[in-house]
């Protein structure tokens, strides 16, 4: 969905958080995020170690 890589980006570079993001694609821009190895704040997840 090419609107949730928005939502991303822009997370991404600290202009939204996730509770800007519209309900309907907060699934999608979650998993974008997790596969790209960050958390919903933006930030890099922490390895399981």
């Amino acid at each position: 969905m090419a609107i949730a890589s928005v939502y991303v980006s822009l997370i991404l570079a600290g202009r939204r958080a996730f509770a800007q993001v519209p309900a309907t694609i907060q699934p999608s821009v979650e998993a974008e995020l997790t596969g790209m190895g960050f958390g919903t704040d933006g930030q890099p997840l922490q390895p399981v170690e």
